[in-house]
């Protein structure tokens, strides 16, 4: 598949015509970059605009005793970066790809000339940061006042609705992977207390777990989902 292909299937570049994807496509180049390396550091950041073309990639920050806590997860068509006046808040954050992913950057010398030439596309790219920064400041909210078991829930409902859902009963399986260790960077919490907090979900029958794998109860994903309205 040759790099228009890649491009047109960015969520964030549905508004573009051909001739303007091919337009696009002379200002990106494409990096495959394997599981569990970092795209970046706060000491190696540096402005640009990333596509994640294909894969996933996780947003962390630590604090002063070294726990990580995640921002973020993002799959494919998501965006991240900070070029000219354009920021998705990630300047600070460590970025690591949790699969194999293709990551596409924008030429930051010639960006600037598109963004004039395509008001589309900057309307499509600020609803974008809006609902980002919508979104962790939900994250942050809940994060901070909720308790463990709170914190959980609202993770993997916020995960439920970026990655999807599988209807299978009473129960949704998350669309996603995800590790006892994972959700406890969502929480802000130890491996340890998350296990137990699971276990105690579990027998509230909230949620159901598997390897990798998390089911939730679809009354208690619709009363969070209308909460958050």
């Amino acid at each position: 598949m040759d790099k228009i292909q890649y491009l047109s299937q960015f969520n964030l570049l549905h508004s573009l015509s051909m001739e303007e994807l091919i337009e696009m496509d002379q200002l990106t180049s494409i990096t495959t970059i394997p599981k569990n390396t970092f795209i970046q550091t706060p000491d190696t950041f540096r402005e640009g605009l990333y596509f994640v073309k294909r894969g996933m990639v996780r947003l962390y920050r630590l604090n002063a005793e070294g726990k990580q806590f995640t921002s973020d997860i993002l799959n494919e068509g998501n965006v991240f970066g900070e070029m000219a006046k354009i920021s998705f808040g990630t300047r600070d954050h460590y970025i690591e790809t949790i699969e194999d992913s293709d990551i596409c950057l924008l030429d930051k010398t010639r960006f600037d000339d598109f963004l004039i030439n395509h008001p589309r596309f900057m309307m499509a790219l600020l609803g974008v940061l809006s609902e980002r920064i919508a979104s962790m400041s939900l994250l942050s909210q809940h994060l901070a006042l909720g308790n463990l078991h709170h914190k959980i829930m609202f993770t993997l409902v916020k995960l439920s609705n970026q990655f999807g859902i599988i209807n299978e009963g009473a129960y949704y399986k998350i669309g996603v992977s995800l590790t006892h260790q994972e959700i406890a960077h969502f929480a802000g919490a130890t491996r340890e207390a998350v296990t137990v907090a699971l276990q105690e979900l579990v027998k509230e029958e909230a949620i159901k777990t598997g390897f990798k794998t998390v089911w939730i109860h679809r009354d208690k994903l619709f009363d969070i989902q209308r909460s958050q309205v």
